[in-house]
């Protein structure tokens, strides 16, 4: 997804969750692109057994095709010093793995972060950049306190680790899935407007230089908890 026009552009590669197509964060994808940030999902390694680090690279490869491609009929390009990638569930914990290797990346977001093979929560003692950690409070299957936090504590640079308490596992992807019966949660609506605004306001702040935003990432949202923030 990409804005109508613009030269230079933030570009956000997200990774998928756990047997989830991309178009269940179509929503989201959309939204950070009526921001000003290009956005794209590769849809890959969706089988029950995925390799992580496969994954992390397609997801360092979408990188190289939002800045080498141009996009939007030719109207929209992408400033290679403004990248950033996220993810939900195990690609969240993939984002996490691709950020430690690509120089490129400037701000890792994730969404109820799973632990990867090899460990996104070590993979973070090498991230510099800054990052943001969402967790559900309701996660039965990547529970905050267990993933999101080990990965923040790790986190190199600059960290926020925040908890939406009413969040299932699937309450950040959008409509339904087969994978729900196998799966705890379902799409949240609410999970997904604060996920947005989060996600918005970060790589806003740190791909985009919107600093009016900053404070929005410390308090500002209702019923999302500040578990965690560290500036260095």
């Amino acid at each position: 997804f990409t804005p109508k026009s613009g030269r230079g552009l933030p570009a956000v590669a997200f990774g998928h969750g756990w047997l989830q197509p991309p178009a269940r964060y179509r929503g989201l994808l959309r939204h950070l692109a009526t921001w000003g940030i290009v956005t794209a999902a590769p849809s890959t390694q969706r089988g029950p057994l995925a390799s992580h680090r496969l994954f992390a690279a397609d997801l360092c490869t979408t990188l190289d095709l939002c800045v080498g491609v141009r996009l939007g009929d030719g109207e929209v390009s992408v400033d290679p010093g403004r990248l950033g990638l996220a993810g939900h569930s195990t690609g969240g914990g993939c984002a996490v793995l691709a950020a430690a290797t690509d120089p490129r990346v400037r701000a890792v977001a994730t969404l109820a972060p799973a632990e990867t093979n090899p460990a996104a929560s070590a993979a973070a003692a090498r991230c510099a950049m800054p990052g943001l950690h969402v967790g559900g409070g309701q996660d039965v299957i990547a529970p905050p306190v267990a993933n999101a936090k080990a990965i923040a504590r790790s986190w190199a640079g600059p960290v926020r680790l925040r908890t939406l308490p009413k969040a299932t596992h699937l309450g950040f992807a959008e409509g339904r899935h087969w994978s729900q019966h196998l799966l705890h949660g379902r799409a949240q609506h609410a999970t997904q407007r604060r996920a947005r605004a989060l996600l918005t306001a970060f790589f806003l702040v740190h791909l985009a230089g919107e600093d009016r935003y900053a404070a929005l990432l410390d308090d500002g949202f209702k019923a999302v908890t500040l578990d965690m923030s560290r500036d260095r």
